[in-house]
């Protein structure tokens, strides 16, 4: 083991001993790993290191290896750091995420010292979900967009997500030629989306890998904050559904979802006593959750365009946005 993480595991964590540890998965695009340490003579049985050391040879899996995407990705990393050391504390625990134990970062290395949210009360992944399950998802959610409504984040990402508009120049250029209609309004979702007077504070990357579960699937705990910024609490929404659910299911359940959804957020809004606007926020925001839909799947399009997600359901919903648009648009 190497000597320094040793020490500062010990250090943060009172360990005796380091038993052993476990690969969790590596980083996209070889930028690092995330590993579970089993400790003894510590109050923690066992905590999770995130590791970034970005590689000298840049590979991305979908060919994306340039210069801009190298340099999103260590800003990502820098966010996740000033996430868990400036907001982490605010999220109770209707949205709860693991504890920052330590942070040390050393030249191109940086380690994040996490609780094991295994030990904690969630030990379960899905790849599929029940409706208890995608409940439990929405309810986190819910808690999290109202915690940290009209925050600023400071120094987070200015807008949440990872295939907001700003960052991806060169997928939308791929975009020009795969679908020149939803190219053309791919800036008119985005200000629809920075426009909203409810901004809050998103995840960014809300899909269901991660996501923890308890043993019985009705609560959750979430990860991966690299991504979380300022923006529209439905562009979490429509991406989380979107990992859970084939198009047949989207299309079937997106109703009782966001009812569920808005439902939550009241509730969680009334306790924090935040509610007094909460109609024109919920009739804002669902006006705007196709637009969130339709911009990811914009992302989508230009990124991957032989992705599984490009299905007859996201195509129904950008037309109906794309018509809808146009006829605003036109004089009547």
């Amino acid at each position: 083991m190497d000597p320094q993480i040793e020490a500062l595991i010990k250090s943060a964590t009172g360990a005796e001993h380091i038993l052993n540890s476990s690969i969790i998965q590596e980083l996209w695009s070889g930028y690092g790993s995330i590993v579970r340490y089993t400790l003894k003579g510590s109050e923690y049985q066992s905590i999770i290191i995130k590791r970034i050391a970005p590689p000298s040879d840049r590979y991305h899996p979908r060919g994306w290896n340039t210069d801009r995407s190298h340099q999103r990705k260590l800003k990502s990393y820098q966010v996740e750091t000033n996430w868990y050391r400036r907001f982490a504390h605010q999220c109770p625990d209707t949205c709860r995420i693991p504890r920052l134990l330590q942070h040390h970062s050393n030249g191109n290395q940086s380690l994040l010292l996490l609780e094991d949210l295994d030990h904690a009360g969630f030990p379960r992944r899905r790849t599929q979900v029940s409706l208890v399950e995608i409940q439990a998802c929405l309810s986190w959610l819910a808690h999290f967009h109202a915690q940290f409504l009209h925050q600023v984040p400071d120094g987070l990402w200015e807008t949440g997500t990872y295939w907001h508009l700003e960052t991806r120049p060169d997928e939308l250029a791929v975009l020009r030629k795969e679908d020149p209609a939803l190219h053309l309004i791919a800036e008119t979702l985005d200000q629809k989306l920075k426009g909203s007077r409810f901004q809050t504070i998103v995840h960014g990357d809300a899909k269901l890998a991660n996501f923890c579960f308890s043993e019985n699937g009705k609560s959750v705990a979430a990860v991966d904050f690299q991504y979380v910024g300022g923006g529209c609490g439905m562009k979490d929404l429509a991406y989380l559904l979107g990992s859970c659910f084939d198009e047949h299911t989207c299309a079937r359940l997106e109703d009782e979802l966001l009812d569920s959804y808005f439902e939550t957020l009241k509730s969680a809004l009334a306790s924090l006593q935040r509610s007094s606007d909460f109609s024109a926020l919920e009739a804002d925001w669902r006006a705007l959750y196709p637009i969130a839909w339709t911009d990811f799947h914009r992302f989508l399009k230009g990124w991957s365009p032989g992705h599984w997600k490009l299905n007859d359901y996201s195509e129904y919903v950008a037309r109906s946005v794309i018509q809808s648009l146009h006829d605003q648009e036109t004089p009547s």
